[in-house]
């Protein structure tokens, strides 16, 4: 596992093909970083399907309240809900979005981020300075290579955990 140097401020998600180990950026985004613990500690993230994976943009996943199979998982919903917490602010930076950045998923409305997110594939650069920038991948990024591609995907790749590393130990 990577040396991880702020375990309350890194998070491990375990896909099929092993763990995938993230940086947050509190100082960056404070508020994307709590509401990802939040829900990560919460057992929100569990089991939630990636519902839109686009090969050489990004995976995203992150919709709580439709894409696990434990809540009537619908595939045609997924993507469409977040979670009952209110939604979280923009928190824009002039951080790129490059390969293994972490950002937050929002419709039209730059303030509508909640729980759903992507890991870049590729650079984004276009992306920059219009969604929030709030991690990056330092490890596993070859699994996260690996997640089913689709729109949706016909077989979903799955969170099957996320945790925040300081309560992984």
């Amino acid at each position: 596992m990577a040396d991880i140097k702020d375990p309350e401020n890194t998070i491990i998600i375990e896909l099929k093909d092993g763990p995938v180990v993230i940086e947050l950026l509190p100082d960056v985004a404070p508020q994307h970083c709590a509401r990802m613990k939040e829900l990560a500690r919460a057992g929100a993230y569990d089991n939630v399907a990636f519902h839109r994976v686009i090969d050489g943009f990004m995976a995203q996943t992150g919709d709580v309240k439709n894409g696990n199979m434990e809540k009537d998982f619908n595939l045609r919903m997924a993507g469409t809900g977040g979670s009952d917490l209110p939604n979280v602010p923009a928190e824009f930076s002039s951080l790129p979005f490059d390969r293994g950045t972490l950002g937050a998923a929002r419709s039209q409305d730059p303030n509508s981020a909640n729980s759903q997110f992507f890991i870049m594939f590729a650079d984004g650069h276009f992306l920059n300075g219009q969604y929030t920038v709030y991690g990056r991948v330092i490890e596993g990024m070859e699994h996260v290579d690996k997640i089913q591609r689709g729109e949706p995907p016909m077989n979903p790749d799955r969170m099957i955990s996320v945790k925040v590393a300081a309560d992984a130990q």
